[in-house]
């Protein structure tokens, strides 16, 4: 195929590269700003000119071919270049500028990422952030996202990965819940006090704790425990905690502040609360782009630089 025969196709090759991201013509349509009948004609050409079939559709989903696959990984990297080289420019001639779009856990987002929002948009006045709280996984290369936060202890393949820190869960309860009510000494105990869980599921109130994580003889203790108030938020556990109606289980991060001044009292610290989610390694994921645009990078090394803290 010649040069220019090549050129003509980079348009058909970007709409290509969206639609397989996007996962439907008419979502990709929509973000390019233009029709499906459009997109389904530019990938039919795009098929033609290379003599393979990309995409097996269905009436209600896409599916990579293997040639597709392939072709897809290359202008995959066509666009990261051609992005990386606006940027680049840009960079030249201006400061780093437009949105970048973060999603975050919703406890993790409101507790942790949104309290530093506001410095970085001072420093960076001309970059604008959009955070999305969701529970959800997303994911960079798929979804219409530039960074994903994500609390997992292996980070998924085929993203770069930057560690932003490590969550665990911590019980806790006021100071004037414990001098009224007592304070526990092992995981039994809480089977006799006020507890505040999540109440999503039917063994929510069932607890379990390790001790001695560190050797093969591990101690694991599990309890079932009650409480007048359920509560399926975080910022509501920890409001009715600092209340003094019970004793909650709730991730470190969301507690800082209300440690740090007292509030409240960390319990049974020996043991470690084995949680479903919000816990372990905190990821911040992106692209493996050697071109990432300067924007996002900065609230990359922004959010590394004050985490690792």
């Amino acid at each position: 195929m010649l040069p220019t025969e090549v050129h003509a196709l980079l348009p058909d090759m970007a709409t290509f590269a969206r639609v397989v991201e996007a996962g439907n013509f008419s979502e990709a349509a929509r973000q390019l700003g233009t029709t499906p009948s459009t997109i389904s004609r530019q990938i039919k050409r795009l098929e033609e000119a290379l003599g393979t079939r990309l995409l097996e559709r269905s009436t209600r989903s896409l599916r990579l071919t293997d040639s597709g696959a392939l072709v897809h990984r290359y202008c995959r990297d066509m666009l990261d270049a051609a992005s990386g080289a606006a940027d680049i420019a840009g960079n030249l001639v201006s400061a780093p500028q437009g949105r970048v779009r973060l999603s975050a856990p919703i406890s993790y987002a409101r507790s942790v990422i949104h309290p530093l929002l506001p410095a970085f948009l001072r420093q960076w006045p001309q970059i604008d952030v959009q955070l999305m709280f969701v529970d959800r996984e997303l994911d960079p290369l798929r979804d219409d996202v530039d960074l994903v936060i994500r609390l997992t202890r292996t980070p998924p393949l085929g993203l770069a990965a930057r560690q932003l820190g490590v969550a665990r869960w911590l019980l806790c309860a006021s100071p004037a819940y414990l001098a009224a009510h007592g304070t526990p000494s092992m995981p039994q105990d809480l089977a006799r006090h006020e507890c505040l869980f999540l109440g999503e599921t039917v063994d929510d109130n069932r607890w379990v704790f390790r001790r001695n994580q560190e050797t093969r003889s591990a101690e694991t203790q599990s309890v079932e425990v009650r409480g007048r108030y359920i509560a399926n938020d975080v910022s509501a556990r920890l409001d009715a905690a600092l209340h003094g109606i019970g004793i909650a289980i709730l991730p470190d991060f969301a507690l800082a502040d209300a440690l740090r001044g007292g509030e409240l009292v960390q319990v049974l610290g020996d043991w470690e609360f084995e949680a479903r989610a919000y816990m372990g390694p905190v990821w911040l994921l992106y692209p493996p782009n050697r071109f990432l645009p300067s924007k996002v990078r900065v609230l990359i090394d922004y959010l590394a630089s004050h985490l690792a803290r």
